[in-house]
């Protein structure tokens, strides 16, 4: 009870932690007051005016004095509108206006803030939307609230378009409140320490809560410890934000490994940033910005049992752990807090628990850097150099993300050469050209394009060049020669009309911030540049570094690596099982149904059971039998357990079984199945007098039970108990997780001697014995998503769900099969975005959505129609890279996304399927399998609700019918197909499996054709009846065989008029045919000289007869037409004879000697019309017509080798002597029996399962699957067995 409680109490406490953050703790709950309408003139500033009516302090949202609002001398990108709010204030929305009764308006503009007047940074509304709309007119406000709202004392307005017939004007207004700030001031060599107070019992949570400006980009924010190396540090590690925690010392026993948590990047940039930290017994909630981890440590937390002392800034006390770097914070904390308590308010007034430790003050100074933002590869800034001066001197920071661009490029006086310094591959190049010399090049530093700021030095003077990076120096000797530094020099590109060798390279110009660009000995100073009073540029944000990281959050999912350029972001998705721009779309099927429907036969597979969702793909096998697509899940525990009894009650015996997936991933694969079943084999022996001794025989019994309620599946852990009886011995074997098919009820067994308690995953310990209920309620299985479709019959007939919600990447799949032109297969509204996939034409599928920056389209057309009553399969995408739709085999058509535009796809009104919300441009015929981001939909269970609309869809065998091979015929199922393999030699689930057998010297086998069997009533077709009175003008003959002995008999058909067919192999291993059709006339005999065909290889036969006309065909290439003489009816047909033939009267001499020696070797697949009999002898359906002599054993395949093969055992748990493993011994891979007719007894109860009433035991003939087929189990009764005589 106490446990619950304290469960409750952590619940509660992050609750509170959630809703209560002290960071903004005194604003005002109403932040939404005009703070720009009440500042003097003097407080608005701006770039340039029109003239001083047209001046910036004319620009207060719907005043009309001067001329009516802010226009500036030039309308070009350059302009902005300042407002200097007077201290910092929270920012909550925005409002802009044109200028009053004229066409000057701004349709967009960046909004941009500051607290000191220097070093902008943009405010983003989304992920990667900087810009805001505008105004369409000079008179309407356009509001826009912002979320999340900003605290700064500077804006600036800076226009991206206008009226294109008129100019930038503006009336801007900005909302918001006062902010409350308390900040202290590190130099990077001072901390404070803070004591807590020392109470008896331990805090059970920590909230630490805090805002940061960085100066530099590596330090210590905050630090504790405990006695033993237990500790928790904040760090500022290259401008990300590490959160260490570490339970004890690693000398120490430690119940917790070291936890290491990193948020956030570029958080050097000079502005405010907020942290949360959460600790709750071992969860950690840890917050940067908007970007939240939660973790949840293993084992007993002491993060804690830490001593009262926390330290802000570094670690100011000698002698602690030094497991850290040491390097202290450089910057300016905000509002700290500890567990509600202001740190900084006790700091400045000086209270005893605060020790300060250097120098450390109350107010943050302003950043007086001035970045420079190269926002294209066009960009340059052109600056005077060093004219005159006998070196080349250049100083400069950078920041980027691209791994190529030209940083800087000059030319030399007198004609005496150029440099150009630029990036490649990550790396600093430098190229000095002089006339009549090669080029000079030097290489410094590597990995510079990681968004950090990288210190560059360059310098040439007379005999040498260096360039200094960070901390790598390179040097270059040069000729000497005189070095004349020239008039000008280009950071990033060059002008258009430059000639340099330096500016005619494929690299184009640099993107990125530079900073502290220095020339010769004088710094540049940036705000001249922006006033036109220094040098020239082109399209570059002075004063603002636009740099960001478009891999935080990082849109790769499923574990894809981000990487990035200054514009976009790209995943590597290799190794995770997933494709695509984001890694979103699963490489793999979800289920082996899926697989079974593509061909695929028996084997491993990786099925994704949740498609684009977040489990991943995991290893099944996937056996495919005529009926099912079983799913095989196989566990690592042992194959047998075997215990001896010992006095009662004494636990003997706990065994965990883990599996190939995890528990998410078999949780769904159980979820999607229509069953599931997992097989527990056991064997219990107990004495026969309680009595007796050591050395008396045991009883023994079997049973297997057969474990089937979804819920409980699969099985993790075994507990036998002894039951009281010392004289006792139990083992047993758990198979592997088995699902396909409907849903059982599970209940619990009990022997004698054991009891057994089985855990399933999740869910807990349950004892399950005879007579206890476990309470659960009969529930259907679910459908197989693969076939659960619907039909609409009327334009007007739709389905409907709840709105689909695939923000930031929408996959939709589905089939679909109609006959007519066109028709909506999907759609969903939002108030502006949409998203719709519709057959357009009978060629043509179209996937339109519109995400905010307008519809977009992608089509996919094809040469031939869709509306054939074919199903088709349509695979759709939409992420924030772009759109993709793939339809079939057709190639995928894609359309990348706008740049910077709108990622979020927003819907709010519910999901037609089949339709549209005007009931227009419905769709008629049929949609199966819709899945959306992995999720399949129930059609069905709303068709059957929907008028118009039926569950369920006809027809599968149009599409699915090529998959049944060798005469197998195609099936329709309620739910998909099956291939009905009565009339092919061949078996399995799409009849390809082939049918072998070896045969010994001197075995036969003789087919007996029935004498009443219905005549078919279509004559034109092969023959589907045999009778006495029967004749045949045609039929067809498939064999394959292997064998080296000559001469031999491979198939002899006879008949009741002395008529007969012989194909034997000659002496010379030549193949030959005979036909006899007319008693009273001799056989027509044919030799096909293909090659010797006795030479131990796997040789194809098929034999075709039209009345005269015979066709040989072998190994479906070489071909021979002969004409019959001696007939064209066969009259009569007795048997078929299959190796020795004992009598062959009035067969020709050849057909005699190879009918004495008959066959040794292996046959399969051997076909005679619709008679098969290697498939009557070995697969029986029925009254036997197939009589075997000597040695006749079934093979797996001819092709595989002359041993002879063992029927396909089923997955059953067995055990040999008490132990073994299941499935085939020679590949260890489980196959369950495509045929399900056979049964088993084993032991004296049989096997038992639970229905609602009870225990129900189940007769043999009942059982779901045989466990008969396993060498080492006897007493097993088979039926419909042919006539085997040896």
């Amino acid at each position: 009870m106490a446990s619950v409680a304290w469960a409750v109490l952590k619940v509660l406490l992050l609750l509170l932690t959630q809703t209560w953050s002290p960071v903004g703790a005194g604003n005002p709950p109403d932040c939404d007051a005009p703070l720009a309408s009440a500042l003097p003139r003097s407080s608005f500033s701006s770039s340039s005016e029109l003239s001083s009516s047209h001046g910036p302090g004319f620009s207060r949202l719907n005043r009309r004095d001067g001329a009516g609002g802010w226009t500036p001398l030039v309308s070009n990108k350059y302009q902005w509108l300042q407002i200097d709010l007077g201290e910092r204030m929270e920012v909550t929305a925005v409002a802009t206006q044109g200028g009053y009764g004229s066409s000057d308006w701004v349709t967009s503009y960046l909004l941009m803030f500051s607290d000191g007047g220097r070093n902008w940074k943009q405010y983003r509304r989304e992920e990667s939307i900087w810009g805001f709309p505008g105004n369409t007119n000079a008179d309407s406000v356009v509001h826009y609230r912002l979320q999340p709202p900003f605290e700064a004392r500077f804006l600036r307005f800076l226009p991206l378009a206008w009226n294109p017939r008129g100019r930038i004007g503006m009336r801007i207004e900005v909302y918001g409140c006062a902010y409350k700030s308390e900040v202290v001031y590190f130099d990077g060599q001072s901390a404070l320490l803070y004591t807590l107070d020392k109470k008896p019992l331990k805090p059970i949570r920590d909230v630490i809560s805090l805002k940061f400006k960085a100066m530099q980009s590596n330090g210590i924010l905050l630090h504790r410890e405990g006695q033993h190396g237990n500790h928790i540090t904040l760090e500022l590690i290259k401008g990300k934000l590490v959160f260490f925690l570490n339970s004890g010392n690693a000398k120490l026993p430690s119940t917790i490994a070291p936890v290491t948590l990193t948020l956030g990047s570029l958080l050097d940039d000079q502005h405010w940033h907020s942290v949360l930290i959460e600790l709750l017994d071992t969860q950690v909630n840890f917050t940067v910005d908007k970007h939240t981890h939660h973790f949840q440590a293993k084992g007993d937390s002491s993060y804690l049992d830490l001593n009262f002392e926390i330290s802000f800034g570094g670690i100011p006390t000698p002698g602690r752990s030094r497991a850290f770097t040491r390097k202290s914070f450089h910057g300016c904390l905000e509002n700290l807090y500890y567990n509600g308590v202001d740190v900084t308010e006790l700091a400045k007034k000086h209270k005893p628990q605060i020790l300060m430790m250097g120098n450390v003050s109350f107010s943050c100074p302003q950043p007086q850097t001035v970045p420079v933002t190269f926002l294209s590869s066009r960009s340059y800034l052109a600056l005077p150099g060093n004219s005159g001066e006998d070196k080349v001197s250049v100083t400069f920071q950078f920041r980027t993300w691209n791994r190529a661009g030209h940083l800087l490029f000059g030319e030399l006086r007198r004609g005496s050469g150029s440099f150009v310094l630029f990036l490649k591959d990550g790396k600093l190049k430098l190229s000095l050209f002089q006339p009549g010399q090669s080029p000079r090049n030097v290489t410094a530093g590597a990995g510079l394009n990681d968004g950090q700021w990288h210190s560059v030095s360059f310098s040439a003077k007379w005999s040498h060049m260096n360039v200094v990076v960070d901390d790598d120096t390179a040097v270059q000797p040069l000729v000497a020669v005189l070095i004349d530094s020239g008039d000008t020099y280009y950071f990033g590109g060059c002008l258009d009309n430059s000639s340099g060798s330096g500016c005619k390279s494929p690299l184009g110009g640099f993107q990125g911030c530079l900073r502290l660009i220095t020339i010769g000995d004088k710094a540049v100073d940036h705000i001249l540049v922006q006033q036109g009073a220094l040098g020239s540029f082109r399209d570059l944000q002075i004063d603002s570094c636009g740099i960001t990281d478009r891999c935080l959050p990082s849109y790769c999912e499923h574990g894809g690596e981000c990487s990035q350029s200054w514009d976009t972001f790209s995943c590597d998705c290799l190794g995770t099982g997933y494709t695509g721009e984001t890694c979103h779309s699963s490489l793999y099927e979800q289920s082996c149904e899926a697989h079974k429907h593509r061909g695929n036969p028996s084997g491993l597979y990786y099925i994704d059971a949740d498609g684009s969702g977040p489990l991943g793909p995991f290893l099944v096998y996937c056996n495919m039998t005529a009926d099912d697509a079983w799913t095989v899940v196989r566990h690592g525990g042992p194959d047998a357990v075997t215990l001896r009894g010992a006095p009662s009650g004494h636990p003997r015996s706990a065994v965990s079984f883990a599996y190939a997936a995890d528990a998410g991933q078999l949780r769904a694969s159980v979820n999607l199945a229509e069953r599931c079943e997992q097989r527990l084999a056991l064997r219990c022996g107990t004495a026969r007098r309680p009595d007796s001794r050591d050395g008396t025989p045991l009883s023994w019994t079997s049973d297997t039970i057969v474990l089937s309620q979804k819920e409980h599946l699969p099985v993790t852990q075994i507990v036998m108990t002894d039951a009281g009886r010392p004289r006792s011995e139990a083992a047993y074997t758990l198979g592997p997780l088995l699902c396909h098919g409907d849903t059982r009820l599970l209940k619990v067994w009990r022997r004698e001697s054991v009891i057994f308690e089985i855990f399933p995953p999740l869910f807990g310990r349950r004892r399950w014995e005879d007579g206890l209920s476990l309470g659960v309620q009969h529930k259907p299985g679910q459908d197989e998503s693969f076939w659960n479709s619907a039909s609409f019959n009327t334009e007007t007939s739709y389905l409907h769900f709840p709105a689909f919600h695939g923000e930031l990447t929408a996959d939709v799949c589905f089939f679909f099969k109609t006959t007519v032109s066109s028709g909506v297969f999907m759609e969903n509204l939002g108030i502006t975005d949409f998203i719709r996939i519709e057959l357009r034409a009978p060629t043509e599928v179209t996937f339109s959505f519109d995400v905010g920056n307008g519809p977009c389209e992608v089509t996919v057309q094809s040469p031939t129609p869709f509306n054939d009553n074919q199903w088709h399969h349509v695979r759709a995408e939409r992420n924030v890279k772009g759109a993709s739709l793939q339809v079939d085999q057709l190639p995928q058509k894609m359309q990348p996304a706008p740049a910077d535009g709108h990622v979020r796809l927003q819907l709010n009104s519910q999901l037609f399927i089949g339709g549209t919300a005007t009931r227009q441009r419905g769709f008629l015929g049929c949609i199966r399998s819709l899945q959306l981001n992995g999720v399949a939909l129930d059609l069905e269970e709303r068709a059957t609700v929907t008028p118009g609309v039926e569950p369920g869809c006809a027809g599968h065998c149009s599409t699915y019918g090529h998959l049944c091979r060798n005469g197998g015929r195609c099936r329709e199922k309620r739910r998909g197909v099956t291939c009905d393999c009565a009339f092919s030699a061949y078996d399995g689930p799409f009849c390809s499996n082939e049918i072998s057998a070896y045969f010994a010297t001197g075995s036969s086998m003789t087919y007996h054709f029935q004498e009443h069997y219905t005549l078919s009533e279509n004559s034109s077709s092969l023959v589907s009846s045999l009778h006495r009175d029967v004749t045949l003008t045609r039929e067809m003959i498939t064999l394959s065989f292997r064998t080296t002995r000559t001469p031999s008999l491979l198939l002899y058909v006879s008949s009741f008029y002395e008529e007969y067919l012989s194909v034997i192999l000659a002496n010379n291993g030549s193949l030959q045919i005979r036909y006899k059709l007319d008693r009273h006339q001799n056989p027509d005999a044919f030799t096909f000289d293909f090659k010797n065909m006795a030479d131990g290889q796997l040789h194809q036969v098929k034999i075709n007869r039209e009345e005269a006309v015979v066709m040989v065909e072998v190994h479906q290439s070489a071909k021979k037409q002969v004409i019959l003489s001696s007939g064209t009816e066969f009259n009569a047909v007795k048997s078929l004879i299959l190796g020795k033939v004992l009598e062959a009267a009035g067969a020709d001499p050849d057909t005699r000697r190879a009918a004495t020696s008959g066959f040794t070797g292996c046959l399969s697949a051997v076909r005679f019309g619709r008679a098969a009999p290697l498939k009557a002898a070995l697969r029986p359906s029925g009254t036997s017509r197939v009589t075997v002599r000597g040695h006749v054993a079934p093979m797996a395949r001819c092709a595989a080798g002359a041993a002879s093969g063992s029927p396909a055992r089923e997955l059953a748990p067995r055990l040999a002597g008490g132990a073994g493993r299941s499935g085939p011994a020679d590949e260890g891979e489980p196959l369950v029996n495509a045929d399900r007719r056979d049964s088993a007894v084993i032991g004296d109860t049989g096997f038992l399962r639970i229905g609602r009433a009870g225990f129900e035991l189940l007769a043999s003939s009942d059982l779901p699957a045989s466990a008969s087929q396993s060498a080492e189990i006897t007493g097993v009764s088979h039926h419909a067995r042919p006539s085997l005589i040896f």
